[in-house]
């Protein structure tokens, strides 16, 4: 046994332990730290509203449609949602300048000058999807080929529809983002109460084009934000590649599988994996309303100065305690879930819920660790993610025997991305934390 004395002196006085726990707290108390937890509460009391309306939205898709007809509208959201991989990218592209821009003027040129390019590329894809829309009815089984030009219609506004709210975004204007997201979903909503009943799936997809529209329209940007200015640092075309790639990642990886379910399945099991899938969804993109504001505030630091690892530590808890409350509710009413909220047709996808929603708690993980790296101009995850994407094609491609398999293979695959996006981080994580005692002791 070692000397008390020599025991006691090692260790902290109450003075010493008081100013330690005063320095803590004053420095989680520090401005970059309240507005990620302002903003991720605005972004989580927001997403909860988008994510109510949302459900409202597919419920009543889902009981007035039965599964099969439900399949079709739950595909054109997935196929929206594709899209949205370069909506995503224009976006971050215009948090992140705007975010390190100097003033209003050089936030009004970047704002100006992605939104010009945004348009050009919306136009592009909407005219593909619109030349092909025949051949992608066939593919995905749909009754009419007007769902894939109503969807190119809409997937013309939202490209430059993520300009606008990269603005919001990088200005930390979480209340317009947030407002700009529920007028979506409540847009959407409305517009399917009254067209569902006489058009059916046709009339759902309707409500999507024009809820994306009127998204587009309001709110407005600050009339700061729509003069003229000039640049001071360039748009490089290597950070939106970095944010292509990411975003592509993802999408493929959160709507592929719905698609090809779709595809390999009967039309009645395809509408139940979709709703199972929603509930999924739903479950990630509260988690990206917490990254959205961890985002601007790790972006605005320079490359240079040390990284704050508590920056990325706030997300991870609240999106942790976000999958676990759910999985709970899930063990307390094991068999409720789906009858109660989309019907007797859906009772048979109950099984699949626990595990479906355990894939995305470890995506939206990674995705947490991943939206960090690029904030700091590391985007070598990002490209790991993209190879990983191509992996679920090929997983779900090869087993597809029953549901259950599906959900299997990409939980697997969300692991090993887990696991191979963390080692890097913790390595850099520890590599820092040995470097400071060092620092202090200098």
């Amino acid at each position: 046994m070692g000397d008390p004395g020599n025991i006691a002196a090692a260790l902290p006085s109450p003075a010493a332990a008081h100013v330690r726990l005063r320095d803590t707290l004053s420095r989680f108390r520090s401005s970059q730290h309240s507005r990620i937890l302002s903003g991720s509460l605005i972004m989580l009391v927001s997403s909860g509203i988008v994510m109510a309306t949302n459900f409202a939205y597919n419920v009543m898709a889902a009981q007035r449609l039965g599964p099969a007809e439900f399949g079709h509208v739950a595909t054109a959201v997935s196929l929206l949602l594709v899209a949205s991989a370069l909506t995503l990218s224009f976006q971050i592209v215009c948090a992140k300048f705007v975010a390190r821009a100097v003033d209003d003027a050089e936030r009004a040129a970047i704002y100006r000058r992605l939104r010009r390019r945004a348009w050009q590329a919306g136009a592009v894809l909407a005219a593909v999807i619109i030349a092909a829309s025949y051949p992608l009815t066939q593919f995905l089984h749909f009754p009419t080929p007007w769902i894939m030009i109503l969807l190119a219609i809409a997937i013309a506004f939202y490209v430059p529809l993520g300009v606008k709210r990269g603005i919001f975004q990088g200005t930390c204007a979480f209340p317009r983002l947030a407002a700009n997201y529920s007028l979506e979903a409540v847009a959407k909503l409305a517009v399917a109460s009254i067209l569902i009943w006489r058009f059916g799936a046709l009339g759902a997809v309707v409500a999507i084009m024009l809820s994306v529209i009127a998204a587009y329209l309001l709110p407005r940007p600050q009339q700061r934000f729509r003069t003229a200015g000039a640049f001071s640092q360039p748009i490089t075309p290597g950070e939106g590649r970095q944010a292509i790639v990411f975003f592509v990642g993802q999408v493929v990886i959160m709507n592929t599988d719905l698609i090809m379910v779709k595809h390999l399945f009967p039309p009645a099991e395809a509408g139940q994996y979709a709703a199972v899938a929603l509930v999924g969804r739903v479950l990630f993109y509260a988690s990206w309303s917490v990254i959205a504001a961890m985002f601007p505030v790790s972006a605005g630091t320079h490359r240079e100065e040390k990284r704050d690892y508590s920056l990325v530590a706030i997300p991870v808890v609240m999106v942790l305690t976000m999958f676990l409350g759910f999985l709970g509710v899930l063990a307390v009413f094991p068999a409720a879930v789906m009858k109660t909220i989309f019907g007797p047709g859906f009772q048979q996808a109950e099984s699949l819920l626990g595990l479906y929603a355990a894939n995305t708690a470890v995506y939206a993980l990674a995705v947490v660790l991943m939206a960090y790296e690029m904030s700091r101009k590391v985007a070598n995850t990002g490209w790991l993610q993209m190879v990983f994407s191509g992996l679920v094609v090929v997983g779900v491609s090869l087993f597809h025997h029953t549901l259950r398999e599906v959900i299997s293979v990409l939980l697997v695959l969300m692991i090993t991305l887990l696991v191979l996006v963390a080692i890097p981080f913790l390595r850099a994580l520890r590599r820092d934390h040995s470097s400071r005692p060092l620092l202090e002791a200098a």
